[in-house]
């Protein structure tokens, strides 16, 4: 043959395999913008529509009436508060309904999710009485875009992000940078949260929060899923301090039998606190539900489960048990994990052992106030229990 038809062959080949390289490197780099349509609405949330405890499936005993009994001074299990929730558009009319699989994200905001590369864009209206915003942790924001007002040098467009006025809205745009996805031996989607950051402590207990998933690049199913994960499932465990809460005057008008004889007074710490009843308004919650009331923690024996937990603001220390299986998290094999305030953490399980197991926080405290809730193993076709 030639050297030089041969030379000729040899360079075609070589330029048509880096064409492909290429498409493919660009193809699997390609950025997506996901929008989002939140608002932030007021609503009035039941800690335990059931009315009575369904851990022991028995009405509430002594101890648990403590939090959720109402009375001539203590407001009960049942709030005003403030929660995000997605819509389908930018008109706000119409919420988009949640998911099914989904529905245990309780009074958890909207779940974003993005891939390293992309872009979060959120579309954001205020439909409470007090200013609010969407601050992020983990992705790249610029100073429009922070949700946080502080003395940072900014003004003008700069500072709109700080606390949106009732009836306004704002949009926030948040790259998603590689620093913000799974680190290197994380597994391939990480958890990252969002919440409003005008009055942050009043803000939060009044229930602004939510999560966001962020998965590694070429990790991901077409629904922005991870690839090796079957089912996925958020749980806050929060302690929501309904005496921080921006509600706190109007629940005690609304739910106390005698409201004038129920004052509010301020703490070293700059707390507020409800007299005579304080300890009655510190809600030990899982996704703002108590006493077994969190549902569709629900997996088949063998699938691969992620578990994305966090916490939130207050002093929270929490010891997240599952009963009956084990998760690996932070390349360890444990059946209890920790969190601290604000605390976000990936836990994976394939559950072996069908039923219906107790979950709950280790905290003595905590699980006596109502911290608890069941996930469910269903048997797989084929498969029995060891």
């Amino acid at each position: 043959m030639n050297k030089r038809v041969l030379a000729g062959g040899l360079l075609i080949l070589a330029l048509t395999l880096a064409g492909a390289w290429y498409a493919q490197t660009n193809a699997s780099s390609k950025s997506t913008t996901h929008t989002y349509y939140i608002a932030a609405d007021p609503v009035t949330w039941d800690y335990a529509p059931s009315g009575m405890d369904k851990i022991t499936g028995k009405p509430f005993d002594s101890v648990a009436n403590f939090w959720v009994e109402s009375g001539p001074t203590s407001i009960g299990r049942v709030y005003k508060k403030a929660l995000y929730h997605e819509y389908t558009d930018d008109t706000f009319s119409e919420r988009k309904p949640r998911p099914p699989e989904w529905e245990h994200l309780g009074f958890l905001g909207p779940l974003i999710r993005a891939t390293v590369g992309d872009t979060i864009r959120v579309v954001f209206k205020n439909n409470v009485h007090f200013p609010a915003s969407l601050h992020p942790h983990g992705v790249f924001y610029n100073k429009d875009s922070e949700g946080a007002p502080y003395y940072d040098g900014t003004e003008g467009a700069d500072k709109a992000d700080d606390g949106v006025p009732t009836g306004a809205t704002h949009t926030y745009g948040w790259p998603v940078p590689e620093r913000a996805g799974p680190a290197e031996g994380d597994p391939s989607s990480i958890l990252w949260m969002y919440h409003s950051h005008v009055a942050e402590v009043n803000d939060v207990n009044a229930g602004l929060t939510g999560p966001m998933i962020i998965t590694g690049r070429g990790t991901t199913n077409s629904d922005g899923t991870p690839k090796d994960v079957d089912r996925e499932l958020i749980v806050a465990f929060a302690e929501f301090d309904e005496n921080e809460s921006h509600y706190l005057r109007e629940n005690i008008d609304t739910y106390t039998g005698m409201p004038d004889s129920v004052m509010i007074v301020t703490g070293i710490f700059g707390t507020s606190a409800m007299v005579p009843d304080p300890g009655k308004n510190f809600m030990e919650t899982m996704n703002g539900l108590t006493f077994g009331h969190l549902p569709g923690l629900t997996m088949r024996q063998g699938e691969r489960v992620r578990w994305y937990i966090m916490a939130s603001t207050n002093f929270e220390l929490h010891a997240p048990h599952w009963h009956g299986n084990v998760v690996t998290a932070q390349h360890m094999r444990t059946d209890v994990a920790a969190l601290l305030p604000m605390g976000m953490l990936v836990a994976d399980m394939v559950p072996d052992n069908p039923g219906k197991w107790l979950f709950h926080c280790h905290v003595g405290g905590h699980l006596l106030a109502g911290m608890q809730s069941v996930y469910t193993v269903e048997p797989a076709d084929g498969m029995a229990s060891q």
